[in-house]
């Protein structure tokens, strides 16, 4: 339907705003906009005002307030006209004045390609959306009301326009559940997009709608008749036929042909209470088969976008196969105008932006994680990675799933244990070494489903996310943040490494200590060293030979002296660090009868304390070792590990993992690789098939084998690893 004049939306207001000041308020906003746009035409030849018209008319079917009407009337002025938002906002006030210019903003952005543009109108449209969701509320609207008149452009522009709106804004009335203007603007879209297809089911629906609906006609009757003895008051039975888009979707995606699509018709049953819904549908099994898995319970788990109702296909007696739907009149209300059912105008409530966003996101799940989403101060810098996350998360078709205290999460189709972690919080996620569904343990590539309850298993001694993790993370949110650590991770070993290969040389040279000053870092700043850091990094890197560093570090004739001092304090300390059987030095003794403790197995690296035992010397232990609550304070010495212990030390390590055939084989292979060897090996496995592996290898220090362990976390069974007894 098509309006013309101003007594059109007059007659459309009236039924709901009653407020004279309201309505005089829109009629100035009526008469700004004819005055702006006057002399304007649309492509169609019609005055320009028509347009605006339309879409303030469309909007009145959902009852929005005074405010957004208005906006929908000047929705263009600024962009097309003389008139500023400065103008707006003296006339109207500033909430109409940001409302006209998000809208403004919006309507700006134009799909040069299907690429990175469109790519950039997401990020565009989704921020806009977070700021005002009327913004987006008034551009469906806009929106349906040009697809409705794409008649007057040419074809180039109406597939353009028709992919567009298939893209971005269908989704969008999706999320808000505004079922009405999705299924417009999908159907108009795809007579565009596929007009084949999109005629080719017009007819079949058309042909077969005759039977189908005497089917439904007598079911309905049928239905009325073993309802009626229970008295449900004001119920309604009514059947719909299936918008044209889902039926072209459900072809495609299933393969299936027309006639294999059983609810291209629909029973709807609407009831008073949601007692009364559950009661139906008893009734309704008790009398009809029910298709086996095609019942879903949406109002005990309602949809994202608010919607509500239960769903059941079922069999005739004459073998006719219908979906019923059960709901409240609310519920059918929600279904038809989505978040706008909840936000429909009151008169005498007064509401503040604020208040109306809070409320939204009260009620839509994912908006409220899109307004959180948009606050956060750590964003994907490019616009494809920010718009990747938001259609993934938000915009894509979700599974449902519990937390063990029954709040419901959603994630994405394909989400693992791993992405659900990360959404609940990226500590939970960074410290997970198992999950557990539904009580039973899982691997974390397992695929979540819906309904699923998950537990997942967290250590604070966990060594963190491995390389591995990035495949079986799903979520770019997830990935995001097991890049992050893995990062901060490597990177920090690469330091240990550097520093450690740095040392080693300029001990080989006899310089005990040294001091890198800043002229010498200078020195390397083609290679972008602006820190002892960075060039510790370039070292692991194998970037700059640390022989370079030390030639150019002994040339300069100001350390000559004391690299001297440095040699003379070495020979004179010999005995402080001469290596002894154990790596450890004793300050003071020159041959000390040391032992390292079999209970925590220290390495160098490790801080370690020594305890003086009875007749048995001093014994080196691990600072956290598990015994050093039964010591003695006064029996405590410090110790410290030698210079260059030149040794290699048992060292014990506890490993969780999936039972598999293949474990044992890939730790073993691990070890190997990383120029270890294994002194002891055992495995013990539950009923639950999770393995526990005690590994006890010989290695030179702490940095050599957590580097090891970060290797042992790639394999895939792998969950979590342990030093043991530490």
């Amino acid at each position: 339907m098509s309006y013309t004049e101003y007594d059109d939306l007059y007659k459309l207001t009236s039924t709901y705003i009653h407020k004279e000041s309201d309505q005089n308020a829109i009629r100035k906003a009526y008469d700004l906009a004819v005055k702006f746009h006057n002399g304007q035409l649309r492509k169609s030849g019609e005055p320009y005002i028509i347009h605006p018209l339309n879409v303030a008319c469309i909007l009145t079917e959902l009852h929005v307030g005074p405010a957004t009407i208005i906006a929908a009337l000047l929705h263009d002025v600024v962009e097309d006209t003389d008139c500023t938002n400065e103008d707006i906002q003296r006339e109207f006030g500033a909430d109409i004045a940001s409302l006209v210019d998000g809208v403004t903003k919006v309507g700006q952005l134009k799909f040069v390609s299907l690429e990175q543009k469109q790519v950039e109108n997401h990020q565009h449209i989704l921020l806009a959306m977070a700021k005002d969701i009327r913004v987006i509320v008034v551009k469906l609207a806009d929106r349906l009301h040009n697809i409705r008149t794409l008649g007057a452009l040419n074809s180039e522009q109406q597939v353009r326009i028709a992919r567009e709106t298939l893209e971005i804004y269908a989704p969008l009335a999706h999320k808000l559940g505004m079922f009405k203007i999705k299924a417009e603007l999908e159907d108009t879209a795809l007579k565009y997009v596929d007009n084949v297809m999109y005629n080719k089911i017009l007819t079949q629906i058309k042909s077969d709608q005759s039977a189908r609906i005497q089917n439904v006609d007598h079911t309905i009757e049928e239905i009325k008749k073993f309802l009626e003895p229970y008295s449900f008051k004001k119920m309604q039975i009514k059947g719909r036929i299936k918008n044209i888009y889902s039926i072209y979707k459900k072809m495609k995606t299933q393969n299936k042909a027309f006639e294999d699509i059983y609810d291209v018709l629909a029973i709807r049953v609407i009831v008073e209470t949601v007692g009364e819904c559950y009661q139906v549908l008893g009734l309704i099994h008790a009398h009809y088969t029910p298709v086996p898995k095609r019942f879903k319970d949406y109002i005990a788990v309602p949809k994202p976008n608010m919607y509500q109702s239960l769903h059941t296909t079922v069999i005739s007696n004459d073998g006719f196969t219908f979906e019923v739907q059960i709901r409240t009149e609310e519920m059918d209300r929600v279904a038809e105008y989505g978040i706008a059912a909840h936000w429909a105008y009151k008169e005498n409530v007064e509401y503040s932006k604020e208040k109306e966003q809070f409320e939204i996101a009260q009620k839509l799940k994912w908006y409220g994680e899109l307004l959180r989403f948009s606050e956060e101060e750590e964003k994907p810098s490019e616009a494809k990675d920010y718009v990747e996350t938001i259609k993934e998360e938000i915009l894509s078709t979700n599974v449902y799933v519990y937390t063990p205290t029954g709040e419901v999460i959603d994630l994405p189709r394909g989400a693992t244990p791993l992405d659900f972690a990360y959404k609940i919080h990226t500590n939970i996620g960074n410290k997970t070494v198992g999950a557990i569904v539904n009580n039973h343990i899982v691997p974390l590539d397992y695929e979540l489903q819906t309904g699923d309850i998950i537990s997942i298993k967290t250590n604070k001694n966990s060594f963190g996310p491995s390389e591995n993790w990035l495949k079986i993370a799903k979520t770019t949110h997830a990935k995001h943040k097991i890049k992050s650590f893995l990062n901060k991770q490597n990177r920090d070993i690469l330091i240990q490494q550097g520093k450690d290969s740095l040392d080693n040389e300029f001990h080989l040279n006899k310089v005990i200590s040294y001091d890198i000053s800043d002229e010498l870092l200078k020195s390397f700043n083609k290679n972008n060293i602006n820190s002892l850091e960075d060039l510790y990094l370039e070292i692991a890197k194998g970037n700059i030979s640390t022989k370079t560093i030390v030639s150019k570090y002994l040339g300069s004739e100001e350390n000559t002296a004391e690299i001297a001092l440095n040699r003379q304090i070495e020979r004179n300390q010999r005995i402080l660090t001469t290596n002894s059987e154990t790596g450890v030095v004793v300050e003071g003794l020159l041959n000390p009868q040391l032992k390292l403790g079999s209970c925590c197995n220290p390495i160098p690296g490790d801080k370690i304390f020594g305890y003086v035992t009875k007749g048995n010397g001093i014994v080196v232990h691990n600072v956290n070792c598990r015994n050093v609550k039964n010591f003695q304070k006064e029996r405590l010495i410090p110790l410290s590990w030698a210079t260059n212990p030149g040794r290699k030390y048992p060292a014990s390590i506890k490993i969780h993992a999936t039972s598999s055939m293949n474990l044992l084989l890939e730790i073993m292979n691990t070890v190997s690789a990383s120029g270890m060897s294994i002194l002891a090996i055992s495995a013990n496995s539950n009923d639950n098939l999770e393995t526990t592996v005690k590994l006890k290898v010989m290695t030179s220090s702490l940095v050599e084998l957590e580097k090891m362990i970060v290797n042992m976390n790639k394999i895939k069974f792998v969950f979590n690893i342990e030093r043991d007894n530490v």
